[in-house]
Formats: structure tokens, sequence, C-alpha cells
């Protein structure tokens, strides 16, 4: 078993594709690590697998495994030396240098400091005037590719469907530029695939951030073209990566364009175009989808991609290749780290985390800490077992960096089980270090169950096409599917018989309009039969889109129950309650029955509901002209929250004034069009009048624009519920709010019945620029004489209400207005 032990943990790449791996030695080596690169393949077929027989309660596998390395190191390729992006011989022209984000973007003020010392901070570029868009800065996160990159690194991102875009501006001192090189380390994914060769990540000029077309730009564009002078210059050999971070480097001088990529640990030249007179018309440099469009005026006519950015180096002038090779190779080891640190966490697991493993066994490798000389490994099947370090996680120290599970002599030694979820551990360990050990992240991975999952249509699927054909995933080791269809789950579930077929797709004939049907998929592995989960989906033209959804949590305490109405209904029956069998199997004699609404009143009041507490409903179409009437509708369910909502903005419409059913926001919250005292303004001019995209929660939040001029801006919402502030004991109110850079520094306020104010702390909290819990104990209201069992009003407002002072301007987001309880005792 020690001779297999070694073989695995020797064993790079069972697959017999080309994998990359560093020297452990090299770490204690006096030359580069670059240098000590090797690449390690399978050289023929190294395991032989002797598979006996298994029962169905247990697995049982001999395997005997003969690992055989080839390795081959790097010995005589050149290599480009190691450059730093402010070496003496090109510091000179970096004119933009953006690293760190988790230390240098301030994510408040929307700042990427400029490390560069030519002080070109990259902003949010706010309000757009041509659009009447403003965009916002990114938010700050963290990635990694171990493929590439030695360490974890902070990012910012820019998410697809929020107008956000950041500006580095006048990079040359204002003109335009003749001469560029550009290397970014980046990734997108979530394309708008109609449109995604358009986007662009980064570049020079910005139709976005400009309002205009710029002309000559110089975008650097998904489809590895350069966008340059508001055209394309294709011919790149690669495609662009998918959902993976990598480093991208561009250069142009007056007749040249190239392009790089390193995806895989080597500089590859990807795009070479010649041509004349290459400029471009500015020298403001972007960061974003810089051709995203936004969302008032260009909306889905481009592509909406999520881009994640972790560095940004620019030099105003054409760098050899020799340099950018060197300024690749430095990226590799130093982004996420500055000069001197080291990354002393565990890395890049490999299987990455979450993912799902198609076989009973796996080897576990990772990325070591800079420090580490051996490891501890915690391997289990809970996560808080493996988080605690509980016992029976702990699988011994080792000093490689791979591990195997479910072989014999290893942890799970008979198999991991089909549909079970692990989680696995790495602490770094140096007794030398007094930090040691590093307790490392909990990372996972899951293995294809048995059954028979992932079902299309997904299982309570509504408005499914009368023609749809349906497929599923086939379970560990399928090799034959029994399907069972038919309209009643009884008859689905309880079903013995059917004809197996080798296919995972079904084709059930045609089916009716509004009506539910129930399938199963039993799998058969040789050995086995798996029955499977009885999954169902309603056709097109049944009753339809609840509200709240099926499934939804947070649900506040007096929420209606709205839905859509069947094309076969003249009236529905309602049934409600807080038993799941009992509302499913109710009849019109039930109590869950809650009586028949005409067709037109698709709506159900249920009254004052519980906290935290689940209910369930049901709505059946009846036409009693139709032989099939009743059709039994779809159990749905929902949560109520354990908190008071005072307003989620998720009620308000755009309907017409005169309309029973209309809504707008700015007819709820008043606000100050017919005060002249008063400088705000609730809601957009035009519909949606509601914010649908800068949202905390929901799809819905409230615009205010303030314009202080007149002394102070508010907005006064009349309550009908809840009005007793004591309820449940809640002594906390919660606001979330989100300003802008641009925004005038004003006082943030909540006022109770009209008087009593309490102030945001934060003097510059007009200018926050990502969304911001403001916690307010209720005592401070009470203390100015508020009743809190009786509260009519709250206003949200900027400036001074009791000494008005002529002020600036800007609009603020306010989502979640909600009031909480004290936190549970703990549980001694």
């Amino acid at each position: 078993m020690g001779f297999l032990y070694m073989g695995l943990q020797a064993c790079v790449d069972w697959s017999g594709t080309w994998a990359r791996k560093e020297a452990q030695s090299c770490r204690a080596s006096p030359y580069s690590q670059r240098q000590f690169r090797v690449l390690v393949r399978d050289q023929s077929t190294l395991a032989l697998i002797l598979l006996f027989g298994r029962s169905s309660t247990m697995i049982k596998k001999l395997i005997y495994l003969v690992c055989f390395l080839g390795v081959a190191a790097l010995a005589g390729v050149a290599q480009a030396e190691t450059l730093s992006p402010d070496d003496a011989s090109i510091k000179d022209n970096l004119c933009l240098w953006l690293r760190r984000p988790e230390v240098n973007y301030d994510a408040d003020s929307g700042v990427w400091t400029d490390l560069s010392g030519r002080g070109h901070d990259a902003v949010a570029v706010g309000e757009i005037e041509a659009w009447g868009v403003t965009y916002v800065g990114p938010t700050l996160a963290f990635g990694s590719n171990p493929t590439v990159f030695d360490h974890p690194f902070g990012i910012v991102k820019f998410t697809g469907e929020i107008d956000d875009l950041m500006r580095a501006a006048n990079l040359n001192e204002g003109s335009g530029l003749t001469e560029l090189t550009i290397l970014a380390v980046y990734k997108d994914y979530n394309y708008d695939e109609s449109n995604r060769s358009i986007t662009r990540p980064l570049g020079f000029g910005s139709i976005s951030g400009e309002g205009e077309n710029m002309g000559d730009n110089f975008n650097l564009a998904n489809d590895v073209s350069i966008r340059k002078d508001n055209g394309s210059i294709g011919g790149a050999t690669a495609t662009h990566p998918e959902d993976t971070f990598f480093i991208r480097a561009a250069r142009m001088d007056s007749s040249r364009i190239d392009q790089w990529f390193n995806a895989d640990g080597t500089l590859e030249h990807v795009h070479t175009a010649s041509g004349s007179s290459y400029t471009t018309s500015t020298d403001n440099f972007y960061l974003g989808d810089l051709r995203a469009g936004n969302s008032t005026t260009i909306g889905g006519s481009f592509s909406r991609t999520d881009i994640e950015i972790a560095e940004v180096i620019v030099y105003n002038r054409v760098l050899t290749e020799a340099q950018i090779e060197g300024l690749s190779e430095w990226l590799q080891t130093h982004v996420g780290i500055s000069a001197g640190e080291g990354y002393p966490f565990a890395f890049g697991p490999d299987p990455r985390d979450g993912v799902m493993l198609l076989d009973t066994w796996a080897n576990l490798s990772w990325r070591a800490g800079d420090f580490a000389v051996s490891h501890d490994v915690y391997i289990g099947d809970n996560f808080d077992d493996v988080n605690d370090g509980a016992e029976g996680t702990f699988q011994g120290n080792q000093n490689t960096t791979l591990v195997t599970v479910g072989f014999p002599g290893f942890a799970y030694p008979d198999g991991l089980v089909p549909g079970s979820t692990y989680y696995w551990r790495i602490d770094e360990v140096n007794e030398a270090d007094p930090n040691s050990p590093w307790k490392g992240p909990v990372w996972s991975f899951w293995i294809q169950p048995s059954k028979a999952y992932d079902p299309v249509p997904p299982d309570n699927a509504e408005l499914v096409a009368t023609d749809a054909s349906l497929s599923w995933t086939a379970g560990f080791g399928a090799k034959l599917h029994t399907v069972y269809f038919d309209e009643s789950f009884d008859d689905v579930n309880n079903a013995a018989e059917g004809l197996p077929q080798g296919t995972a797709t079904y084709d059930p004939g045609p089916l009716e309009l509004a009506k539910t049907y129930y399938w199963r998929v039993d799998e058969f592995d040789i050995i086995d039969t798996y029955k499977g989960t009885v999954w169902s989906f309603t056709t097109e033209g049944a009753v339809a889109n609840p509200d709240p959804s099926n499934g939804a949590v947070d649900v506040k305490q007096t929420q209606i129950l709205t839905w859509s109405p069947s094309v076969f209904a003249a009236s529905h029956e309602v049934y409600f309650g807080s038993d799941k069998d009992a509302v499913k199997n109710a009849d019109i004699s039930s109590p869950e029955y809650k009586g028949t609404r005409s067709l037109g009143s698709e709506s159900y009041d249920p009254g004052m509901l519980e906290w935290d507490s689940t209910y369930y409903w049901r709505i059946d179409e009846v036409n009693n002209t139709n032989p099939d009437s009743p059709w039994t509708g779809i159990l749905w369910n929902f949560t109520t929250a354990n908190f008071l909502v005072v307003d989620d903005f998720e009620s308000y419409n755009d309907l017409d004034p005169a309309d029973p059913e209309s809504n707008r926001i700015f007819n709820a919250w008043i606000d100050g069009y017919d005060d002249p005292a008063n400088g705000s303004l609730v809601g957009y001019d035009t519909p949606p009048f509601a914010e649908q995209t800068i949202v905390h929660g929901g799809n819905q939040s409230m615009p205010l624009y303030y314009d202080n001029s007149v002394g102070y801006s508010e907005a006064t919402l009349t309550l009908t519920y809840p009005r007793d502030w004591t309820e449940n004991g809640v002594n906390t109110l919660r606001i979330w709010f989100r300003g802008n850079s641009d925004n005038a520094a004003e006082t943030l306020y909540v006022a109770l019945n009209g008087n009593a104010i309490v102030t945001n702390d934060n003097p510059d909290a007009a200018q926050v620029t990502t969304w911001t819990e403001w916690t307010i104990d209720l005592q401070a209201f009470a203390d100015q004489g508020v009743n809190l069992a009786n509260v009519n009003t709250i206003s949200l407002g900027l400036g001074n209400r009791n000494n008005p002072l002529a002020g600036g301007s800007g609009t603020m987001y306010f989502d979640d207005i909600r009031l909480y309880p004290p936190p549970p005792e703990p549980t001694p």
C-alpha cells in the first residue's frame, strides 16, 4: 500500500492531458520558481483497476495502481526576465497602475487609487447628462486561477445589469495617444450571446462613458478584436477565454497592433494587424463593459456582461515583446500580493469548490501557501465537522499537496457515496512561524447521484408548451431508464412496471392545455434499480404567476395573494393553510377552503399572518360548462419574515391613476412636487417610476432626487401597517440606502410622526456608492416623545429640517425598510 500511496502522490494528471505543476523543491532553490516549472504527463495507461462484484448494499473495489511519470524540465528554453511594472526601464511611461483593489479600492467613494505616481485614479463615471444615467462604481470581491497565478486576489466586479463604469482621465495629459501598451488581469461571463462579441472590458474611449460615439477609441473586445475608430480590427488566432482569469496584453503604434494572451501560464501572441495612422482621440481610460448601454437608453441593444478585473497596467508607449513577457511573468507571481508579502493559505483546490464528480473516488490537490512546510488535511461529510476539525475528520499531516479519497487505504475506503457531498480543508503548517497553522477555507465536492436528476422541464415548472419533450441527467452508472408518466401523482409514484430505454429523453406526445402532469424516471446500472423522484409540471393556460412567488421567503405579514387565471376558468376555488398535506388534499368541505373568487378577482387576503411561518395555498380553476372542471392547482408555499416590513417598495406599479389597482410610488411617498420649500422628487418622470436596476432586495427600490437649494428635501409615507412599532418586541429600525459619489454631501435623516428626527452618523452618507444598512435604536425616537405603539408617518430626507440651509443636489436610493426584534438569547 505504501507503493500505491507514493504513486498516487506523484501522479499529477490521470487522464493523459498535459498539466503544469510547480516543483516543490524550487521553493528552497536560489533560482526562479518559474525556471523550475515542469510539465508532467501520464506516459501510458498508468493503472489497472480490477472491479469485482458489487452487492446492493456495498461497493467492493480492489484497485492496484502503478503510476509511472515522465518529467521533462524546461531546460535550455529561454525565458523572459521578470519585470516589475515600475522598473526604471519603463517607469517613465507608466501612466496607470490599478492593483490590489481589496487595499486600493474604496467602494464607498468609488475610487481605485492609481499606483503609477501620476495621480490618475479610476473613479465611478457618475452622471452622463446626454443619457440621464448615473454610472456607479463596481463592487469588491475575490478571485483566483491557480493555473496562471500563484495567489488568490481581490477584484472589482462590474455587474451586467447595473450601470457601473469607471474612468481614469487624462492619462496622456489630455492628448490622444499614438503609442500605448495595456496589460490587464480580468475575466468576464454571463454573456448576452447575441452581442457577446462587442463586450469591451477596458480601453481608451467609451460610448457609455462619454454619452456619445468617441470615434478614435482603443477597446479590447471579446471577439479578440480591437474596437478601433468605431470599427473592428480582427484577425486573431485565438478565442477569448470563458469565465476564467487570464492576462491580456495589447500594444499599438502608428502602424501596427499586437495582442497576447496568457491563459495557461505561457504568454501566447494571438493577434497582429497592420495599418496606418493608428491613434486615439481621447486619453480617458475606462473599466467595465464600455459598450453595455444603460438602463434607460440603449438597454438590451448591447451586451450586458459581468466583468471582474484584478489588475490594469497602462503605458503611453510601445513596449518590446520581451518587456511584455517579463510583465506577464511578474503578474503571475504578484497579483494579489505586495512586494515582500506572501500568501500563507492553501488555495486553488482541484477539483474546484462545489463541483460534481462523476466517480466514487477522487484525487484532491491544492496550491500550497507561501510559508507552508507541511499540510494538515481534514475531510468529512459534514461542513461544521470539517470546519471545526471534529474527531474523525483529521486525516493527518503530510508534505505533499495531493490526497486521495474513496480507495482502500485512504479516507472512505469503500468508495464515495453517489449523491453525497464531501467537505475538505487544508491548514498550512510551519512550526518555525508563530502564526502557524494557517486555517484554510472549507471546500466541497459532491458525487453524481444514482437517481435521475436535473429534469427538463424543471420540477413544478409552469407554462410548459403542449408539445414539450422531457429529458433528464442520467444517474451514476445508469445504463437503462424507465419512464412513468401520468396525470395522477399516486399512479406515477406507485407504478412498478415499465419499458426500459437507453436514452435520457422521453416524448409524452401532445399535451393538454392547463393540465398538471407527473413523471418519474427509474435508473438501472446493471446491478441495482434506483427509484426516481416524482416530478411535475403544468402546461400553458393553467393558473400561474403566484404572488408571492412559490418558495418566497421574508414575506410580509399582511401579504395579499394574487395569481393569473387559466384559459378555462370561470371562477377560482381558494385553499390556504399552514399544513402542507391538508392544503394539498383539501376540498370544498375542508377548513382550508376559503371560498370562491369570480373571474377578474384573482386575489385573496388571508389576514394577519404569523411571523416566521410557512403557509401553503392552492387555486383550483372552475368552469361548470366544461366536463374536465375543476382543475386542481399547484401547491404553492411562502414563508413570512421574522421582522416587520415598513416598505420593501415591491407593491408599487405604473398603472394609470384611474385604474383601481394603481399604486404609483410618488402617490404613496409624498415629495416636494407641490411644495416649493421641499426640494425632493420621488420616482422617475416616465415608467417604470420605481428604480428596477439599483436594488438591494427584490425587484424595486425608491429613487429620491434632492435639491437643497431650497433648504431641505424629504419624502413622507403615511403608514397603514405597521403602525405599532412595539409588535413582537421590535426595537430596531433598519434602512438600506445608497448614494452616488457625485452627490452633494448632505445630512441624511429619518423622521417619525413629522418631528422626531435621527440623523445618520456619516456626514458623507449621500456619497456612499454601495448599499449600506442604517441601524437605528427605536429608543432614539421614544426619547423625543414618539409613542412607538402609534407611529403615523415616516420621512426620509437630506439637509437640516429644523434649520434649512441652501445646499447641493443628488439622487439617493432606498430599499428594505424593516423593524427587527432583539436577537434571540444564545442557547447555553
